[in-house]
């Protein structure tokens, strides 16, 4: 471990309990886990979820970082196996050791045996899916709106809407209240409102990973409101036990989401910034 002449300088959490997560990593990069959102912080964020893919050089970046640290788990709000199909993820050598929580933790899938792990779909998703059109049909708001299917979510996006605010302030009252008919929940994001069920969320999914794997270290990277629990769920690591997990906090910059920047230790431009920030990490250590 160690930098070189060659090595890209890393750089620097601007909080103190940054650069004491920062600093464990790189002390026992083999204790250390490494969580990442998808969209927004592996992958640019496009009009089309389905067209999204993970950064060019993400992979490479990934596969290089990985056989020196504990794990690597992404956590993300897509279905598991869309998110290793859309990221490629499998078969990549390197990445034996990568682990994709889908649905916010609700789904699992293990680079080692290549399967997805997931719940039976809640029954209130399939009353939603039936009854969704007709709510977004009575908004003149929802021209331009579209549904994201999901498998055990759905997601209404309001980028492509003339205005992507208006319709999403619109709509997101009719919505949580047709998700609690359901016994669901509304998780907003950069214009877009999921109806998902409760009791998943990135937060509790990524605790009970570093649990599981008694890391030493934990490094959070995200850029969507629902990466909030996440950024708590670190917080709370770091102060449990007699000395606490230490964590660094990522955002994947966006002027759409300041509430994650403002808590953040290293705020970074995009997906291409926290790209470059893996690569070094990966020559680092």
């Amino acid at each position: 471990m160690g930098s070189t002449p060659h090595t890209p300088p890393l750089p620097a959490p601007v909080t103190p309990a940054g650069q004491e997560g920062l600093a464990a990593l790189l002390a026992r990069p083999d204790r250390a886990v490494i969580a990442l959102d998808f969209d927004g912080t592996l992958a640019d964020i496009v009009p089309d979820p389905e067209q999204a893919r993970a950064h060019p050089g993400a992979v490479e970046a990934l596969a290089a970082l990985a056989p020196k640290v504990a794990s690597i788990a992404v956590i993300t709000g897509r279905p598991a196996g869309v998110a290793v199909r859309y990221g490629g993820f499998a078969g990549v050598a390197g990445l034996d050791r990568l682990v994709v929580l889908g649905h916010y933790g609700a789904e699992r899938w293990d680079a080692v045996s290549g399967t997805v792990h997931a719940p039976a779909p809640h029954p209130g998703v399939a009353a939603v899916r039936a009854e969704l059109p007709g709510v977004l049909d009575r908004f003149d708001s929802w021209h331009g709106t579209w549904i994201e299917e999901k498998g055990q979510a759905l997601a209404v996006h309001t980028r492509r809407a003339a205005d992507p605010q208006a319709a999403f302030d619109a709509l997101r009252g009719p919505l949580g209240e047709l998700a609690a008919r359901h016994g669901l929940i509304v998780e907003p994001g950069r214009l877009v409102l999921e109806l998902r069920p409760s009791g998943m969320d990135k937060g509790v999914a990524l605790t009970q990973y570093v649990h599981e794997t008694g890391a030493g270290s934990v490094l959070y990277a995200g850029d969507d409101l629902g990466d909030l629990a996440a950024y708590a769920a670190v917080d709370k690591l770091r102060t449990e036990g007699p000395e606490g997990t230490p964590g660094l906090l990522i955002c994947s910059g966006s002027a759409e989401v300041p509430e994650l920047a403002e808590r953040a230790d290293l705020a970074l431009p995009g997906p291409g910034a926290v790209v470059a920030f893996l690569s070094a990490l990966a020559e680092r250590l």
